[in-house]
């Protein structure tokens, strides 16, 4: 005869506890976080009206934070920094500038018919990629603004970033594999052969 306890739930329950349990801001920001410390070495690329200025940029991406906003669906909000040094070379004159970048990642987990939970990442859209943007030296300052070099790198590092996101490493640490967890935990448990 089957005894029920005070504590036993339904499926869907169970269900929905193991996917809130198993998808973590953690885990979530681990995933992103694969591309931390990564270097961007890129340019030159055009800028300004006729693009006739070349930008060259070096920089790291560092390290994400987020949190859930939502349960159902699973939401996350997730900043990704990026700090970059570049040069914007006029032809007759180079300005320096440093940039503290900021991308807007959010992200959506779902379950898969694999039982795989996989974490979806919309593209950041180059409006909502924020940019601080420091010249060194007065004519880089005017020079930033005739060459709109703010509007170039957030369009630049949306690219960037949406280009990294879809890598098969990338891919890869945004799928949490399930029954791959429960078959070695089976297996630890009783051995080959037994």
């Amino acid at each position: 005869m089957r005894v029920v306890t005070d504590d036993e739930i339904d499926y869907g329950e169970w269900g929905m506890r193991f996917f809130e349990a198993a998808v973590t801001e953690e885990r979530v920001l681990a995933g992103v976080n694969a591309m931390a410390g990564q270097q961007i070495d890129v340019g030159p690329f055009g800028v300004g009206p006729g693009r006739v200025a070349k930008v060259t940029a070096t920089g790291e991406i560092g390290t994400a934070t987020g949190q859930r906003t939502s349960t159902n669906p699973v939401h996350f909000d997730v900043r990704l920094p990026v700090t970059l040094e570049f040069k914007l070379d006029l032809g007759v004159d180079v300005h320096r500038f440093n940039a503290e970048v900021e991308v807007p990642l959010r992200m959506t987990a779902r379950a898969r018919g694999d039982l795989a939970i996989v974490i979806d990442i919309d593209p950041p859209a180059t409006e909502d990629v924020v940019v601080a943007l420091k010249a060194k030296g007065l004519r880089a300052t005017l020079t930033q603004y005739a060459a709109n070099v703010d509007g170039e790198l957030r369009r630049f590092i949306a690219k960037y970033v949406s280009r990294e996101l879809e890598k098969p490493k990338i891919a890869a640490a945004r799928v949490i594999d399930i029954r791959a967890a429960i078959d070695r935990g089976a297996r630890s448990v009783v051995p080959n052969g037994n």
